[in-house]
C-alpha cells in the first residue's frame, strides 16, 4: 500500500470540520411571520450561520446581531457581526449581549427570534447577572479555565452568573417563538449545556454550581458570593411556556465530523476504529492511554490489524499546577500529541490533534502532528518532550520541528479532531 500518511491525517482532519460547516441543507428555516424575525446568536460559528440566514431568507425583511471570537466574523448586509473576547469575556461581548437582550424585548406572538448558537458563545454573551460585575465575571471564569473543570461544570456555574444564559434569553423573548440552531461542542451533545443554553431549560442548581466552586476550591469576588445567596441566581423554570414553544435543532455534532474523518481513511485503505466523540480528561493523561492502545496495535494486532487509525473526539483539559514553573505556549490539543510522542518515541506511529475551530486554546494552530521521527528530531535539536510537557510548552516544541498546524479560524465548531494513524 503506497499512502502518505501525513496527508491522510491533513484530509481527514479537513473532512472533520467540512462536515461541521453549516450550511443550508442541515439548517432548514423556519417560515417568515406576520411580524419581525430578529436574528441573534454567538459562538465561533455564528458569522457563518448568520450567513446561511441571510442569503436564504424567503421573504420578509430580516435584523439581528450575533456575537463571534476576534477574527471569526464575516462582512454580512441585514445582520450585525461582533467580535469579542474568548475564552475570557470582555466589554465588547457584555455590550452586544446587552443589545441581544434589548432586540428581543418587548417583542408579540407575532415575532420570532432565530437563534443561532455555537461553542465559545458561553464566554461571548458575557452580561452579567445584575449585581455581578465584568471584572467579577472575569475572575472567576479565568479560575474555572485554569482549574481543570470540564466544559459541563464550568457552565454550571456560568449559567448562575449571566442575565442571558440558562433559558434567560427564551423567557426574554416571550411571547415571540423562539427557533434555535445548534452545533455541538460538548460531550453528549447536551443542549444546555452548548454555549450555556441561552435558550433552554436548565436542570442545574445553584447549589450545583456551589459544588463545582468547592470541588475546584475557586476564591469567589464579594459581588458573587453575595448574588449565589440570592433567589434570582436559579435559572428559569422549566414550566416557563417560552420553553414549551420553542424549537431546537441539532445541525452539526462531533460524530458526524468523526464519521467524515472516517470515510476518508477507509477509501485510502485504512481500517478506523472511532473510539468515542466525547473523549475528556487531562490532555497528557489522554495522550497516555492511547498511546498505549497504539503499542497493541503495533505489537499484536489488537483491536484491529495494522494499518488503522484510531479516531476521537472531545473536549481534554490542561491543568497549570504549583511547581510546574512559568507555563509556555501550550494548547491541549498539542500537549495531548506532545505526550503521545512523550510515550511513543520513534514507533512507527503518525497523529493529528487539531481543534475544529482552527484555533487550539488562544493559540495561531489549530494544533500540530507528529511523525515517527519527531521524537528523534527533537533530540536533535536539544528538546526534550518530557521538559516540554512539564511546563506545559508544546506549541513552542512542534513550532520548532515545523509540525504545527495553521488553518485560521475555520468558522464553525465541534471541539477536538484527534486522529493516529498505525503503520
Amino acid at each position: 500500500m503506497s499512502i502518505d500518511p501525513v496527508q491522510i491525517l491533513d484530509e481527514m482532519f479537513a473532512a472533520a470540520v467540512s462536515a461541521a460547516m453549516p450550511d443550508i441543507q442541515r439548517m432548514p428555516l423556519p417560515k417568515a411571520v406576520s411580524g419581525r424575525t430578529i436574528i441573534i446568536g454567538a459562538g465561533k460559528a455564528a458569522a457563518s450561520m448568520a450567513k446561511v440566514v441571510e442569503e436564504n431568507w424567503p421573504a420578509g425583511d430580516i435584523s439581528g446581531l450575533v456575537i463571534t471570537r476576534y477574527q471569526h466574523g464575516l462582512d454580512l448586509k441585514e445582520i450585525e457581526v461582533v467580535e469579542a473576547g474568548h475564552p475570557v469575556p470582555d466589554d465588547a461581548g457584555e455590550e452586544a449581549a446587552r443589545k441581544i437582550m434589548q432586540m428581543v424585548s418587548g417583542l408579540s406572538e407575532r415575532d420570532q427570534v432565530i437563534c443561532l448558537i455555537s461553542g465559545g458563545g458561553s464566554s461571548l454573551l458575557s452580561l452579567p447577572a445584575q449585581g455581578v460585575s465584568l471584572k467579577s465575571k472575569q475572575q472567576v471564569n479565568k479560575a474555572l479555565l485554569k482549574s481543570g473543570a470540564n466544559i459541563s461544570e464550568m457552565n454550571t456555574v456560568r449559567k448562575k452568573l449571566s442575565a442571558v444564559k440558562g433559558g434567560r434569553l427564551a423567557v426574554t423573548a416571550w411571547p415571540a417563538k423562539t427557533v434555535t440552531y445548534l452545533i455541538s461542542d460538548v460531550p453528549g451533545d447536551d443542549v444546555s449545556v452548548i454555549a450555556s443554553g441561552p435558550t433552554v431549560p436548565d436542570e442545574t442548581t445553584v447549589a450545583d454550581a456551589m459544588a463545582v466552586i468547592q470541588k475546584y476550591n475557586i476564591d469567589l469576588p464579594d459581588d458573587v458570593a453575595r448574588f449565589l445567596k440570592t433567589e434570582s441566581a436559579e435559572t428559569p423554570d422549566i414550566s416557563h411556556p417560552a420553553f414549551s414553544a420553542g424549537e431546537v435543532h441539532m445541525i452539526a455534532k462531533p460524530q458526524q465530523s468523526l464519521e467524515a474523518a472516517a470515510r476518508v481513511a477507509n477509501a485510502a485503505g485504512i481500517k478506523s476504529l472511532i473510539l468515542g466523540d466525547s473523549i475528556e480528561g487531562e490532555a497528557k493523561d489522554v495522550g497516555k492511554v492511547m498511546a498505549g492502545m497504539s503499542r497493541q496495535i503495533l505489537n499484536f494486532d489488537q483491536p484491529a490489524p495494522k494499518p488503522c487509525v484510531l479516531i476521537s473526539g472531545g473536549e481534554t483539559t490542561v491543568t497549570i499546577r504549583a511547581g510546574d514553573g512559568d507555563p509556555g505556549r501550550g494548547g491541549r490539543n498539542a500537549e495531548f500529541l506532545l505526550s503521545l510522542a512523550h510515550e511513543l518515541g520513534g514507533a512507527s506511529v503518525y497523529g493529528i490533534a487539531a481543534d475544529t475551530d482552527g484555533i487550539d486554546g488562544t493559540e495561531d494552530n489549530a494544533g500540530a502532528i507528529m511523525t515517527p521521527d519527531s521524537y528523534q528530531r527533537a533530540l536533535g535539536l536539544g528538546l526534550s518532550t518530557a521538559t516540554y510537557l512539564k511546563r506545559h510548552d508544546a506549541y513552542n516544541f512542534f513550532r520548532e520541528l515545523g509540525d504545527l498546524r495553521l488553518t485560521g479560524p475555520t468558522r464553525t465548531n465541534v471541539n477536538d479532531f484527534r486522529a493516529i494513524l498505525i503503520l
